[in-house]
């Protein structure tokens, strides 16, 4: 049985007082967590990805019925069967399947949905001077720990007002009663807010403990200001032309300064439209240009290298762990991921940031999802290495199967990705 004296009344109370503030807390984190960790590789809240951009979410379509909200997220190829507005996004994002997820529950889904929401009204409206606008968060887990703080002192308060208005009214009527205890000597009190200190300490530690060595939205300042979404966007120079070891090998090179002096020779002033750094101020594009001049040991006016010149010292963005294999040619030759998949619309960006987080779960949902290049019916198109897979043929000719995944051919086996 539960203890009832007043004393013990008012503990239990407390206790439950700082586990609905802290579980606040953590549920107006929850939403954006998940949100990040399955929905930000292909969705951003304000602008079309590899997705569509989900701001006013519940305003189209069939969304504003979170029943087939929930369907069309456990299964969307199911769902599109039979709905010609997910049909029409497939079409309209380049027939691209969104991943499913029937690991989330209708609970986690709403608390996506909330998120959104949140984030989208949050969300500055775009600046008209054509400057960089740097968006303000909308996580208010500060504010909640605050008002966690006060609730809990409130309560110490009380408890202790409680305590000595009971010795008064024993006083009163002639009762004999004990001096009620302080609270940071009461044992019970000690032990309480150690359980409390120790679950959501326990949570912080945790979260922060996968999130080592993560570096998503990592945006550092390069030595020369190199805009992809002038050269990738504007120019619509293929990214394979400066990143060839992308389709030919393991790693993505970094372009020497030759490879930039190819067009540079004769590109030695910038005359598009005005570029900023993130924090607003306006770059000097052709200053730029003269900075890479410098580094490649090019005169403008005579024409010709006159010196050795220097490597340019760019800061790495996109790491790996080393116990991690990561072959960019498999991806992009043999799976024909696209280069939005994993580094974001690269081609609208100024200044690169890392778009996803590069964990292990994010791979491997990638991997589940992903649809590889098999041989068709007749043989003809595909992947031929593919033809190795008799079992996977035989049961696409027998419809039982209409596509093949990574997953299926060993994408989730330990040894492929690790060393």
């Amino acid at each position: 049985m539960i203890d009832q004296r007043p004393g013990v009344k008012a503990l239990i109370s407390l206790f439950f007082i700082l586990l609905f503030s802290s579980a606040s807390t953590l549920l107006a984190q929850d939403g954006g967590a998940i949100f990040q960790q399955n929905c930000a590789s292909c969705h951003a809240i304000n602008k079309d990805l590899t997705g569509p951009k989900l701001s006013g979410l519940e305003e189209r379509g069939p969304w504003g019925d979170r029943k087939k909200l929930y369907e069309w997220v456990h299964n969307p190829a199911k769902f599109m069967q039979t709905d010609p507005y997910t049909q029409q996004l497939k079409t309209q994002f380049g027939n691209a399947m969104m991943t499913g997820f029937p690991q989330l529950s209708e609970a986690e889904i709403d608390a996506i949905v909330d998120y959104i929401n949140k984030a989208a009204a949050a969300a500055p409206a775009p600046a008209a001077t054509g400057k960089a606008v740097v968006k303000e968060s909308s996580d208010n887990s500060i504010l909640y720990g605050v008002l966690t703080i006060i609730l809990a002192v409130v309560a110490l308060i009380m408890l202790q007002v409680n305590s000595n208005l009971k010795k008064l009214a024993d006083d009163k009527e002639g009762q004999r009663s004990q001096e009620p205890v302080p609270f940071y000597r009461n044992k019970t009190y000690i032990a309480l807010i150690t359980l409390i200190l120790f679950v959501i300490g326990g949570y912080y530690i945790v979260k922060g403990a996968i999130g080592l060595g993560r570096s998503q939205n990592y945006q550092p300042e390069q030595p020369i200001f190199y805009s992809h979404k002038v050269h990738a966007g504007n120019n619509q120079i293929s990214c394979l032309y400066c990143h060839g070891g992308a389709e030919n090998g393991k790693h993505a090179n970094i372009p020497s300064a030759n490879t930039c002096m190819n067009c540079h020779m004769t590109i030695s002033e910038y005359s598009g439209e005005k570029l900023f750094r993130e924090d607003g101020s306006e770059v000097d594009g052709t200053a730029e240009i003269h900075k890479l001049y410098e580094h490649a040991g090019w005169d403008p006016s005579s024409r010709s290298y006159t010196g050795p010149g220097k490597p340019i010292e760019w800061v790495q963005i996109h790491n790996l762990p080393d116990h991690v294999y990561f072959n960019h040619s498999q991806h992009v030759v043999a799976g024909q991921v696209q280069c939005q998949t994993c580094h974001g619309n690269i081609q609208e960006m100024d200044e690169v940031h890392q778009f996803a987080d590069l964990s292990m779960g994010w791979c491997i949902n990638c991997h589940r999802e992903s649809k590889v290049n098999f041989v068709n019916a007749s043989g003809e198109k595909g992947n031929q290495f593919y033809s190795i897979y008799e079992k996977f043929h035989d049961e696409i000719k027998s419809g039982k199967r209409d596509s093949v995944t990574v997953s299926d051919i060993g994408g989730l086996e330990c040894q492929k990705c690790h060393y």
